[in-house]
């Protein structure tokens, strides 16, 4: 019997081991199977010429609205993105079908509103994206699209002159983007007392150091446009969330602070924010919280998409009152 039960015991240990090996082995293929190299990532043929980031205009009723796209490979042959429209954030593309040199993807509103996706498609013509977007609604706007530059800048960075933007006196240098102008000055300082137009300065900037001292009010949403093309929030954000893109020290829809440090509302905040090409610090109230990070296209209300040229400091008034008392922007050379 003790022979037996012996024996037994040998039979389930084989039997154990012969399965665990098994097991090894097909974990092991498994294993293999699911290992993936971005390295080895082939684009496909058909889609290499898509692939990248445009910058897009839009013929919306009577007017050039600007756009962005930015196309990508994930995996081997899947092809999503990221797209801009005139108005909001930066929303996720889950797939891009492209067939027979046309490309078209859905995605639902965002702060449209209605039900419904909206449709983009077009198709690659002398180098450029040229299609038509399908709102939600059924109205439909063709559109015509360029592949953004790197804006890459090299040496070392040199600052030149200091200029105030704002004088303290009144709003010479800047102009209302409408005829709903609701800023002021007031004992020296800058104000928007409610909605109402966009406030854009005259100059225009390439790579600069900006520096504002600026107040909202409780629940108050602004924002300071880079170049024209590129929003770093102001808004009362809820410090008991983490930090966003869409909150405070945020580049609209694509770049998360470390944290939400701002004084509150009703305080007067300092942001110190420098671009050079796309590269973008942020300091808000002493503490870096956005380092050299790549802005990767236009943000929603931006002024165009033409990322390749200099543009000018535009602050946003259409949302809620804020007020400026120091805006000195530094060139770099």
């Amino acid at each position: 019997m003790k022979f037996k039960r012996n024996c037994n015991y040998a039979l389930l240990a084989a039997l154990s081991l012969a399965t665990m090996f098994s097991c090894n082995s097909e974990q092991t293929k498994e294993s293999k199977e699911e290992i993936h190299n971005p390295a080895t990532q082939v684009i496909p043929e058909e889609a290499k010429q898509i692939i990248g980031r445009w910058d897009i205009t839009v013929e919306k009723e009577g007017k050039q609205v600007p756009s962005w796209l930015e196309v990508k490979l994930s995996g081997f042959n899947t092809i999503v993105g990221y797209f801009v429209a005139d108005a909001g954030s930066a929303r996720p593309v889950s797939q891009i079908k492209y067939e027979n040199g046309k490309f078209y993807f859905e995605i639902p509103p965002q702060w449209e509103g209605g039900d419904g996706l909206i449709n983009v498609e077009g198709a690659l013509e002398g180098g450029k994206l040229k299609g038509t977007i399908t709102s939600n609604k059924g109205n439909v706007f063709s559109y015509e699209g360029e592949k953004a530059p790197y804006l890459v800048r090299e040496g070392d960075m040199q600052l030149g002159q200091a200029i105030d933007l704002f004088n303290g006196k009144d709003l010479a240098g800047w102009k209302a983007s409408s005829e709903d102008n609701q800023w002021e000055v007031k004992d020296g300082v800058l104000v928007n007392k409610k909605a109402g137009a966009n406030l854009i300065s005259d100059q225009t900037f390439e790579d600069f150091k900006l520096e504002v001292e600026f107040k909202y009010a409780k629940e108050g949403n602004s924002g300071i446009y880079l170049r024209g093309r590129y929003e770093v929030q102001i808004e009362d954000s809820p410090l008991d969330r983490h930090p966003g893109s869409l909150y405070y020290g945020g580049v609209y829809g694509f770049l998360t602070p470390s944290e939400i440090n701002t004084l509150g509302p009703d305080q007067w905040n300092k942001y110190e924010i420098t671009l050079r090409g796309r590269m973008v610090t942020i300091v808000s109230n002493g503490k870096t919280v956005i380092n050299n990070q790549e802005i990767p296209g236009i943000t929603g209300g931006a002024l165009d998409s033409k990322e390749g040229a200099p543009g000018p400091i535009y602050l946003q008034g259409d949302h809620t009152g804020v007020e400026f008392r120091k805006i000195t922007i530094t060139p770099i050379k």
